[in-house]
């Protein structure tokens, strides 16, 4: 089955259940009544995740009550360092066999340095309350992507402006 085809705006998000480098497991049908961004990225420490993973850090706080949960294939102690070093306040989940990426539609062949791959494709879901995706990003570009995954969320009212510009 072809999800890239069938998960759009709207769908039923799939369940998972992962771990996370904090310890616990994560199940998408425990977070139902919260806004969820679900955001899959190739690998810990490297310059691109580094960078993302930072922006929505640093933007974290203007989510409301939303949930970020990130995702790679990487292993929990690889995310426990990645989540240390940069204080990543959210949960960095493990798919090592990358099954809920290809549930998603995140994970197959890509192009990376002319060169194509198959791996993590960087993609973000923005999962409303009901559990249907209220927003789907795919073959993201870094460069302010979490800036609009928060436009995101304002305008599906899952948090409020917090801009300081007169």
């Amino acid at each position: 089955m072809n999800t890239e085809k069938t998960l759009v705006k709207g769908s039923p998000a799939p369940e998972f259940s992962l771990p996370s480098h904090d310890g616990k497991a994560i199940h998408l049908s425990d977070l139902r009544g919260q806004f969820v961004v679900l955001y899959f990225y190739p690998k810990d420490a490297t310059p691109g995740c580094t960078t993302e993973a930072c922006d929505f850090r640093d933007l974290w706080p203007s989510f409301g009550n939303a949930v970020v949960l990130g995702v790679s294939p990487d292993s929990l102690s690889s995310h426990e360092k990645f989540a240390a070093k940069y204080n990543l306040p959210f949960p960095l989940l493990s798919d090592a066999e990358a099954g809920v990426a290809k549930q998603y539609g995140a994970y197959g062949e890509k192009v990376l340095y002319g060169k194509k791959t198959v791996g993590m494709i960087r993609s973000t879901f923005v999962i409303g309350p009901d559990g249907t995706l209220a927003a789907v990003f795919r073959s993201v570009k870094v460069a302010g992507h979490a800036e609009k995954v928060r436009q995101t969320l304002v305008s599906l009212g899952a948090s409020h402006e917090t801009t300081a510009q007169a």
